[in-house]
């Protein structure tokens, strides 16, 4: 795979970056987060006029027939601006399920609305017990004439205040199924779900909600499969947008330094603060390098490598932008723990992050159970192991 951008590329790249430094200031955020059902409502419109809902989506849809690298481009952008919008609930990760997921009838019927702004459908596959991966599923559908009967809960839906429909991951019988809940289905109960960072999530709680059988997506064998490939899309995603969060931290960094006057000197000028930004930029390419091997192994396809690497990369750039922005909030002094600054808010958005999707912690421990699987079943010799070994450390 070639990282370096094409002309297209580039020219998306900067239409998003305009667009944010225009319209998407901190003030702005700020407005936004306070009369969020109009901002959003108004710049959701926009981001579908300019084709970036279906950046990596097929032309018979809508889309403008990309790949991940150009959700990419635009994730990475909305991090540097603290994008609000439910770029990455209901512009990625619902649509790449569907894409997988749904027959074609269903893909024609559903994928149009959603990339054109019209419609919103929220991914809604988190439990309690599941902390942010695809298993386990513990919502039962129970089957009853003509559809389904719902009885349970889903956790951090993202966008789902926003959605008017819900992909919902269910055990139907014995088997994983995804069904299409409309948001206004009696016996469901929305509720908003505050987060760390100033965005929501929704809380869904389903007490005898009737689904009918047409709203079952593909087939049920395939369930499982859809979402992790919705996941490991929206992984992508969600990695990107820290990378633009880290970028931003560093170049503001670097701004207060030069500014900040002690002693008669700017605080640039100190080299201990130096070597800690040279840290932290060092610490930022290594996580770039991480979500392009990501990048990489999602544009070949195979399942075991893709998931392979979306724990690795989740949990490297996850901890990467945590560390980052605290150091940024260190070296910016007591205006960083300011609410009125704001490097504290790339903070909070990196805290949030490493959370949803799976926590770094989750993604190293079923990293380690899948090594501990092949030691038990791999008969091989020691430096055979080898590899095995260090694709592991490498997560840890």
């Amino acid at each position: 795979m070639n990282f370096e951008l094409s002309a297209e590329q580039k020219i998306l790249r900067n239409s998003v970056r305009r667009f944010t430094e225009r319209d998407y200031s901190f003030n702005d955020r700020k407005a936004f987060l306070d009369d969020a059902a109009k901002h959003k409502r108004d710049n959701w419109s926009i981001f579908a006029e300019n084709g970036w809902l279906g950046a990596s989506l097929p032309e018979e849809f809508g889309g403008i027939g990309g790949s991940m690298v150009e959700t990419a481009i635009i994730a990475q952008e909305f991090g540097r601006a603290l994008v609000v919008e439910p770029y990455l609930g209901c512009g990625v990760m619902a649509s790449h399920t569907i894409l997988a997921a749904a027959a074609p009838h269903q893909q024609a019927r559903y994928l149009p609305d959603l990339l054109s702004g019209r419609r919103r459908i929220a991914l809604a596959y988190s439990e309690a017990q599941s902390r942010g991966m695809p298993e386990p599923i513990m919502l039962q559908a129970e089957r009853v004439p003509d559809g389904y009967t719902l009885h349970g809960r889903k956790s951090l839906v993202l966008g789902g205040m926003e959605a008017d429909c819900f992909i919902v991951s269910v055990v139907a019988g014995e088997r994983p199924a995804l069904l299409l809940v409309d948001a206004a289905s009696p016996g469901l109960t929305i509720t908003a779900l505050e987060l760390h960072d100033g965005n929501q999530a929704a809380q869904l709680s389903f007490e005898g909600v009737f689904v009918p059988s047409e709203a079952l997506l593909g087939k049920p064998e395939n369930a499982l499969a859809a979402l992790r490939h919705g996941l490991a899309h929206g992984t992508v995603a969600l990695c990107a947008e820290l990378i633009g969060v880290m970028e931003r931290t560093i170049e503001m960094t670097a701004d207060y330094l030069k500014s900040r006057v002690q002693f008669g000197v700017p605080i640039g000028k100190f080299q201990s603060l130096q070597h800690r930004l040279a840290d932290m930029a060092a610490e930022m390419e290594l996580a770039r390098s991480m979500l392009f091997a990501l990048l990489l192994a999602v544009d070949e396809g195979n399942e075991e490598t893709t998931q392979r690497a979306v724990s690795q990369a989740k949990s490297l750039i996850g901890r990467a932008a945590k560390h980052i922005c605290g150091q940024a909030i260190q070296m910016h002094g007591g205006v960083g723990m300011t609410d009125e600054h704001p490097i504290g808010h790339y903070f909070k958005r990196a805290v949030v992050a490493d959370i949803l999707l799976g926590s770094s912690d989750s993604h190293d421990g079923l990293r380690a159970e899948t090594l501990e699987r092949t030691l038990k079943t791999a008969e091989l010799r020691w430096y055979e192991l080898l590899p095995v070994w260090w694709t592991a450390k490498q997560s840890a």
